[in-house]
């Protein structure tokens, strides 16, 4: 029952603040048309930091608590938020070739 709680919980911190990301984000990327048609890289950045977010503090404060629970190495999550930083920046730079 703690695994079900768990990923609806995931499902609903994804959804929720992926809406929320997607609505500062996705405002920026309709000022110029051209940007607008790669913004698809900037909801993948999102899903991205979210997945990074869970990992290093969200899945410590939730139901679920079995012995697998450990947080990302380091230099996964540096990594992960600088591709994320790159795809969010993206769409202005293939939008300007």
């Amino acid at each position: 029952m703690r695994t079900l709680l768990e990923l609806l919980r995931i499902i609903i911190i994804f959804v929720l603040f992926g809406c929320l990301g997607w609505a500062v984000i996705g405002n920026i990327y309709t000022i110029s048309g051209v940007t607008e048609t790669y913004s698809w890289l900037g909801a993948l950045a999102i899903i991205v930091l979210l997945f990074v977010l869970y990992r290093n503090k969200l899945q410590f404060s939730g139901w679920y608590k079995g012995k697998d629970r450990k947080k990302l190495p380091r230099n996964v999550s540096i990594t992960l938020s600088s591709i994320s930083i790159i795809l969010i920046i993206a769409p202005f730079i293939l939008g300007s070739l």
